[in-house]
């Protein structure tokens, strides 16, 4: 019996893909795979029994993804599992930011005692005046699965769609409307975009990437929507600029205390894939990856380790080494197994940065004595039977 640990409320539609080999326990120390939304798992020490972690949703910053590589554990996450539910919230804030909706809400709340306040509006809706986003240019910057969707729905707005992502995929590219002009350079997005909207990870490469040099070159009166992460955005450098009128509006999905307190902001409480559309998807989607991991060794969606697929194991034994990514590991590990005289029938190798992950289809089981001799290969992290 596989035992899996919920770590965080998640949906039943998701653990019940289990089947009857699985059991949901309690004890996260006796658990074969963890499923994750927001806790953190930096203080966190990993029983050896542990083989997997699965986030569902996307961002990943919450578990610490190289030390569970070097344990040999697998990080899953779940793309585009809730692109549509914050896409639906992007496109709320763009035309919240477009029209006051919120302060013509608020003053109707305001003057609710007021006999003649239908007569009254008439006279202060001007105050709430806005324009339409028909026509305007959008800089979407990160083209993945959440990215992909608001330039699409953008381009079926009327909108004038500017995309940059200088690490496309070949299916984010297939996804976007032929309409969507593909820049290779945030300079253009930031000089020419009357909106621009942020769909990228939070690495050292883009935090901060929203700061006085970039807003310097923004239109004044720009639109900045932010629902990737907060700190894609130096909030010190923004809030002057929000202060000066440089930025019209901030739309941020992260509260924290310095977007609540600054000026032209509408802040939302990190509702994007709030939606029980999107949290039934991500479930179901990181249920599915660790099920397909623990039984077939295949790797889907992970952030630490390359992808690998070979399909439903049908051979007696199907082996798993987790590996550093080191010249001589692959003649390393078949030496032991030939001379144990095991032969493989079918084998894949995939490298991902500094870790690598090599499955194998073997005729016959390894003895203990060849598992052994396989993890005391030096740079071995992990193996496993199947």
């Amino acid at each position: 019996m596989r035992k899996i640990h919920c770590i965080n409320a998640i949906s039943k539609y998701g653990t019940d893909q289990f089947t009857e080999d699985y059991e949901l326990t309690d004890e996260v120390n006796e658990a074969e795979g963890i499923l994750v939304r927001s806790a953190s798992l930096h203080e966190m020490q990993f029983s050896n029994s542990l083989l997997a972690i699965a986030r569902a949703g996307a961002g990943v910053n919450n578990i610490p993804l190289d030390a569970c590589a070097q344990e040999g554990i697998v990080v899953f996450n779940t793309p585009g599992a809730n692109a549509n539910g914050v896409k639906e919230l992007v496109l709320a804030g763009l035309f919240l930011a477009s029209r006051d909706i919120v302060g013509g809400i608020e003053w109707c709340k305001e003057n609710k005692d007021d006999a003649n306040i239908g007569k009254t509006a008439e006279k202060a809706k001007k105050a709430f005046a806005g324009c339409e986003i028909k026509g305007k240019k959008l800089g979407v910057v990160g083209l993945g699965a959440i990215g992909a969707e608001v330039a699409n729905a953008a381009i079926a707005l009327g909108m004038e769609v500017y995309g940059y992502d200088p690490y496309i995929s070949v299916n984010a590219a297939w996804r976007l409307s032929r309409d969507v002009k593909h820049t290779t350079s945030l300079d253009t997005i930031c000089q020419e975009c009357d909106y621009i909207t942020l769909h990228v990870p939070a690495v050292d490469s883009t935090k901060g990437m929203i700061n006085k040099a970039a807003l310097d070159q923004m239109k004044d009166g720009v639109v900045i929507l932010n629902f990737a992460r907060d700190v894609l955005v130096n909030e010190d450098d923004l809030a002057e600029a929000l202060k000066s009128g440089k930025v019209k509006q901030y739309v941020t999905d992260f509260a924290n205390p310095k977007s609540v307190t600054m000026e032209h902001t509408i802040v939302i409480p990190h509702l994007g894939a709030s939606t029980e559309e999107s949290e039934d998807n991500c479930a179901k989607m990181a249920v599915q990856e660790i099920m397909d991991y623990l039984e077939n060794g295949n790797i889907r969606n992970s952030v630490n380790y390359p992808a690998c697929d070979m399909g439903v194991k049908k051979t007696a034994c199907r082996v798993a080494v987790l590996h550093m990514n080191i010249p001589n590991m692959i003649g390393q590990i078949t030496g032991v197994l030939a001379a144990g005289k095991i032969n493989i029938s079918d084998m894949t190798n995939k490298s991902r940065d500094k870790f690598a992950y090599t499955l194998m289809d073997l005729e016959h089981t390894p003895d203990d004595i060849m598992v052994q001799k396989l993890n005391a290969i030096e740079g071995v992290l992990r193996v496993r039977l199947i």
